[in-house]
């Protein structure tokens, strides 16, 4: 690995990775859309910290598959999110929290809104309607969360790192 900060993010199921990636490559201006949809848990952890590694390896063996449950289409200003509720979410990231308290960014320590961002970096009209078009649409459904993944963020691409499957 290398000296750059690393985010670790929710694996999808293969589904709902195809779902979501399919609306941000409709709707996401091509310029910008260089990564996978994903849903962030952390998005500034230190490198090269092998306790951080062992710890999400670990956590990772103690959980099973997640249900993600999408339950409202969000305006996030200049863009559109799926919220996410998910209990056992809440609690794996709280956990990770409070165990590296200490290397955690303000945008880190913060309570975690789960969401998963489809268009973002858009005018607020364009952002607006595609809101509109996606709640006439919309039912809550749910995705699957079958492991955790960490990248190295390389000052917009991401370098995908490792994959830890849950149990």
């Amino acid at each position: 690995m290398s000296d750059a900060p690393l985010i670790l993010t929710v694996k999808l199921d293969d589904d709902s990775q195809q779902y979501f990636d399919q609306l941000r490559e409709a709707h996401f201006p091509p310029e910008r859309n260089y990564l996978a949809a994903h849903l962030t848990l952390f998005h500034h952890l230190p490198p090269n910290q092998l306790q951080l590694i062992n710890d999400i390896d670990a956590i990772a063996k103690r959980y099973s598959t997640l249900s993600l449950e999408a339950t409202e289409v969000k305006s996030i200003g200049n863009g559109v999110a799926f919220s996410i509720e998910c209990p056992a979410l809440g609690h794996l990231h709280s956990y990770l929290q409070k165990l590296w308290f200490d290397w955690l960014t303000p945008q880190d320590r913060q309570r975690l809104w789960a969401h998963i961002t489809v268009q973002n970096k858009v005018s607020p009209e364009l952002a607006r309607s595609l809101k509109a078009e996606l709640t006439e649409q919309f039912k809550p459904f749910t995705a699957k969360g079958v492991g955790l993944s960490l990248y190295e963020y390389k000052n917009g691409p991401w370098d995908f790192v490792r994959t830890f499957d849950f149990s």
